[in-house]
């Protein structure tokens, strides 16, 4: 099992005496060590997989690591092995704990279009940024554990006085709700272990070794999570970069890396410094970037991949010009080298960069996605949708009863919701089932509870007939009945009301296509909702360019890379402080990490700010990275020709071979 694994990467699978930071640098095969080593804990040192838990941050991560460990583990029952996020994890803890926390097990979680709304109806308020601004506040403090009365005692200014009183408001309304956020999903658990030590001896009893990925981008919550799980016994592997900590905005803690020497006295460290990505020459140009920044482990990844392209840095009269020559160069070396789209990416430090490519890309009719981008399914007017399929499959759903029956809105507001919510959560059911109990009569308004009663008595009615009548049926009468294209074009203006109604038509046709070929009545096909990962599994197996920002990047790898916009004030960002300027030089070395065999790095002389053209100054990046192995090219006043004479007249005749070549098909 062990044979694949170089010495270095052994030594960490195999090491069990105490607790142990691995070190692991960009490409250096870190998801094979967490894998190999659940593998040894199961195979070679008699532990129960259910005993193991190995935690990361996405569910791309969480579902590649549970392949590789069912590969390794292929004859081994591993029931009960948890391979999860954070958030799954504190979700089935909650979930588990729940009566102590005076929450019921099928408690709500609601997602940031959920809380959302939440927010607007708190804060009175349709500004964006402002609701963005609040979420991100209200997140942080939650992170760092800070109580709302906290908040409100040390807020230094009225904005962050009137965010206090909205969190405040917030925790309550989720209460009343029986819900709970994402933050909540980390926060609670610390909490419930914090006030219940016998809870928290379960899980240290059923939990006993923890690997940890990406440990860098733990914030205050995780890290206490983590520590909380862990210890005493402190069986416990966590892996991670320090120069790939780029998280800090949302709450991401570098130094819960090096706090490690402090909690764990037996901390051994190992480092990971060889990489299987990339070429010597990306390698020694991102090891000299990052030694710009301070350093508490240090290390320098190596590969024996070859010396590889030289890098080239392409200074481009303005905006329009990079874009029009990163994708010109993009498709003559496709062209000539007969890749893929997919072997291609354009990363960049900001979304609103991307547009001028994608302008180009859809020009030339490359196929690309964005990363990032809001999937089909994640849209406002779908999600209205399907809270009504959600809840027509299952009347506990909590979220979907408060969005279907405030979308449109009918009346029923904030002050309904809660009182229904207190009414639910005392009594531990579903606020669907209260708005049925006789004394919900008492507690609502005449007119709210005659709106409410219309609302449920119409959703058990298309229920009743969900399994036997034809789908189609069904869901034409569900969007009459809820009037929603006269709502859309009401609250909004035409083109936009135009263009999410369209949308609408789409998913209802896709539906019921789907519905009569796969012969499935209308549940069935809300239990096939899960018609997301659809969307997201088609996008993987696009042939298409990825246009991503850099944070989005992370984790991922092509053959070929062209990182645009490097200028101050855009990478790095502007306004940034000392130690921001470190994050956005570990951004940069993301980047550069990502490419496999080329890397092109592009900026503008001047660029367009509505009317006006600024003059732009090359990042301090490009001068932080060694001379002898950039080449320029464009505009740069050091710019050469991009090739010899010789190695053009080369070019040249396999371009004429390629275009003599017969064709096959």
């Amino acid at each position: 099992m062990l044979s694949k694994l170089n010495q270095v990467q052994r030594d960490a699978v195999t090491h069990l005496d105490g607790p142990l930071l691995v070190l692991a640098g960009a490409g250096s095969g870190k998801t094979r060590v967490i894998t190999h080593k659940i593998a040894y804990l199961v195979q070679e040192c008699g532990y129960e997989p259910r005993n193991i838990a190995a935690i990361t941050f996405t569910n791309k991560a969480a579902n590649e690591m549970r392949a590789r460990v069912g590969d390794l583990l292929k004859n081994t029952n591993t029931k009960g092995l948890v391979v999860s996020t954070f958030h799954s994890l504190g979700m089935n803890i909650l979930r588990a704990e729940a009566k102590l926390l005076g929450y019921k097990p099928q408690f709500s979680i609601f997602d940031s279009s959920d809380t959302w709304k939440i927010f607007s109806e708190l804060s009175n308020s349709a500004d964006k940024q402002e609701i963005r601004d609040m979420q991100t506040q209200i997140s942080n403090w939650k992170s760092a554990f800070v109580s709302p009365e906290q908040a409100a005692q040390n807020a230094e200014n009225d904005e962050v006085k009137v965010h206090a009183r909205i969190y405040a408001r917030y925790q309550e309304t989720l209460r009343a709700y029986q819900a709970v956020d994402f933050d909540d999903l980390i926060h609670l658990p610390v909490v419930l272990f914090k006030q219940h030590p016998e809870a928290l001896l379960r899980w240290q009893l059923r939990l006993r070794y923890l690997l940890v990925d990406e440990y860098q981008d733990t914030n205050d919550c995780q890290y206490q999570l983590i520590k909380l799980l862990a210890d005493m016994r402190a069986a416990l592997t966590v892996v991670g970069d320090d120069d790939q900590s780029i998280y800090a905005w949302r709450g991401a803690s570098i130094e819960n890396l090096h706090n490690l020497r402090n909690d764990y006295a037996k901390l051994r460290v190992i480092k990971l410094e060889q990489n299987y990505r990339s070429s010597q020459r990306i390698l020694k140009v991102a090891n000299h970037l990052i030694n710009h920044n301070t350093k508490v482990f240090e290390k320098k990844l190596w590969s024996d991949h070859g010396i590889g392209d030289p890098i080239r840095i392409y200074a481009a009269r303005d905006d329009e010009h990079e874009a029009e020559s990163v994708v010109m160069k993009l498709m003559s070396h496709k062209f000539e080298h007969r890749t893929k789209y997919s072997d291609y990416a354009i990363l960049y430090r900001s979304n609103h960069l991307s547009r001028a490519f994608e302008e180009h890309l859809r020009a030339q009719r490359v196929p690309y996605t964005v990363s990032g981008g809001t999937s089909f399914f994640d849209r406002a007017e779908i999600k209205d949708i399907t809270a009504y399929l959600r809840l027509i499959a299952n009347p506990d759903d909590d979220p979907a009863f408060i969005r279907a029956i405030t979308t449109p809105k009918r009346g029923i507001g904030n002050t309904t919701l809660e009182k229904l919510g207190s009414y639910a959560g005392e009594r531990h059911i579903s606020l669907f089932e209260a708005a049925f109990d006789a004394h919900v009569q008492h507690e609502v308004q005449p007119r709210q509870y005659e709106e409410l009663m219309l609302f449920c008595n119409f959703i058990n009615r298309i229920q009743d007939r969900a399994d036997k009548d034809p789908c189609a049926e069904l869901l034409d009468e569900l969007l009459r009945a809820i009037n929603y294209e006269t709502w859309l074009y009401d609250s909004h203006d035409p083109r936009q009301a135009e263009s999410k109604w369209k949308n609408v038509e789409d998913f209802i046709g896709w539906l019921k296509r789907k519905a009569e070929a796969d012969e499935k009545s209308l549940i069935a096909m809300v239990q096939t909702i899960a018609l997301i990962n659809m969307l997201e599994g088609k996008d993987q197996e696009q042939d298409a360019v990825s246009l991503s920002t850099l944070h989005a990047a992370k984790g991922l790898e092509f053959p070929h890379v062209f990182i645009i916009g490097a200028e101050e004030e855009i990478l790095p960002f502007r306004d940034s402080d000392e130690k921001q300027i470190e994050e956005e030089r570990r951004l940069m070395y993301v980047g550069i990490t990502r490419a496999e065999r080329s890397l092109q790095i592009s900026y503008c002389n001047r660029r367009k700010r509505g009317k006006d053209w600024l003059a732009c100054e090359p990042s301090r990046f490009l001068e932080e990275m060694p001379e002898d192995e950039l080449v320029y090219a464009g505009g740069h006043a050091d710019a050469v020709p991009t090739v010899t004479k010789d190695e053009g007249m080369d070019k040249l005749a396999r371009l004429k071979a390629m275009l003599n070549k017969p064709v096959t098909e």
